[in-house]
């Protein structure tokens, strides 16, 4: 049996394990498309902010660890998948297959104005983002950044601790607009500010021109930035555009069934590529977070290795540290049609605890600064945890979270 993994982030990383320990024998290929070891790009701010060398990003740091499992590393992008033939097209050639797993992850997009392609522009996606970055920046440097979503809030401490002057162009107004609400964005907000950043929110990049080695990055309103780097974090999306012709369905990403099986027998995927039922609103999405994708790999692996397993759906939840304020959203963030809420605000302590609930279920909530019980909230939501007389005792009084579990999902097992 061949398998082959056309990615090699953690969800192809660990596919490959489990279907090592699933299948001893049979053939694994794992492609990796940056020319680069298995990495994390989570790992890439404190990459930035120089905590960790580039080896740190390295998901498995034994040396010899993809030897000891057979797992053979084939650096290559996949150019086209046959699935008729069961083959993926490289550049060096055909790659046969008889099971498939796609786990192609994320690619970053890129704010299509004129100028976007000058030196100077960057994404800050890659391991060669950041050693594109870091070469051109100097203490000082000045950075116009287009964007303040995960990834662009994320990378801010990375930035400023390189000494940075650092602008943020907030294009819908509110900061990681697809993870919390507009009370917890505006602390977010009022938080980096404190900290030196420059925040313009509604604004946005027209244009990028260069003179004397400086970009002239001129924004919507005419006022012109120079800046030294120019980085365009507009957001990502599913790596699916090799499959064109395929005949593989997909549509925000690779739709796939409980086992993880694409339309195509065979062919298999897992991770943000992945577009699966959320488990909460019972809709197809994509949630693109770690733990997701490596319970979908393991998944994967085990059915292309002939055993039967099926996933509860995907989780959207999300813990962001932006600058040492930590900001989290679980489940239906947003709340449900005919749901209530609970709200606490603190502004002056940068705290907020937003709780939102379908009839006798916690089913999504907001949170700034509140960590105690992020573990507890994961678990009452995702395990669907009746309330009962609880419902109403969080309503009243959102904090009582902890009590709330041990009553409630303590009895329920």
């Amino acid at each position: 049996m061949r398998h082959v993994i056309i990615g090699s982030g953690p969800a192809g990383v660990v596919a490959a394990e489990t279907l090592r320990k699933a299948d001893p024998t049979s053939e694994i290929t794992m492609l990796c498309g940056e020319g680069e070891p298995p990495y994390s790009r989570m790992a890439i701010p404190y990459l930035l902010t120089g905590i960790i060398n580039e080896a740190g990003t390295y998901l498995r740091h034994d040396k010899d660890h993809y030897d000891r499992l057979n797992i053979k590393l084939v650096q290559g992008l996949a150019r086209s998948v046959d699935t008729a033939r069961r083959v993926v097209k490289l550049d060096s050639g055909d790659m046969p297959y008889d099971r498939l797993l796609i786990a192609t992850g994320s690619v970053a997009t890129r704010h299509n104005i004129p100028g976007a392609d000058l030196p100077g522009v960057h994404n800050c996606w890659t391991l060669a983002d950041v050693r594109a970055i870091t070469a051109k920046a100097k203490p000082g440097a000045r950075i116009v950044q287009m964007g303040a979503g995960f990834v662009g809030c994320i990378i801010m401490e990375g930035l400023l601790t390189q000494g940075f002057e650092l602008t943020i162009l907030v294009r819908s107004g509110r900061m990681v607009s697809r993870m919390i609400n507009p009370v917890a964005s505006g602390m977010i907000r009022r938080w980096c500010e404190s900290k030196g950043v420059k925040i313009l929110v509604n604004t946005q990049a027209q244009k990028i021109t260069a003179a004397d080695g400086v970009l002239q990055v001129t924004l919507d309103n005419g006022e012109v930035l120079p800046a030294d780097i120019y980085l365009s974090l507009v957001g990502v999306k599913a790596n699916t555009k090799f499959l064109a012709g395929s005949g593989i369905a997909v549509e925000n990403g690779i739709l796939v069934d409980d086992g993880m099986q694409t339309n195509v027998p065979g062919v298999y995927a897992a991770g943000d590529v992945a577009e699966y039922v959320d488990c909460i609103s019972g809709k197809k999405e994509v949630n693109a977070i770690q733990p997701n994708a490596v319970d979908q790999a393991r998944i994967a692996a085990q059915n292309m290795a002939g055993k039967n397993a099926s996933s509860r759906g995907s989780f959207a939840f999300n813990v962001l540290d932006t600058l040492g304020l930590i900001s989290s959203s679980f489940g239906a963030w947003q709340g449900l049609p005919g749901g209530e809420a609970a709200e606490l605000v603190d502004e002056k302590n940068y705290r907020y605890l937003r709780l939102e609930f379908k009839d006798d279920c916690l089913v999504g909530a907001n949170i700034v600064n509140f960590t105690n019980h992020l573990g507890v909230l994961r678990g009452l939501i995702e395990g669907k945890v009746k309330l009962g007389e609880w419902k109403q005792r969080l309503l009243h009084d959102p904090t009582q979270l902890m009590p709330a579990y041990l009553a409630c999902a303590q009895k329920a097992a």
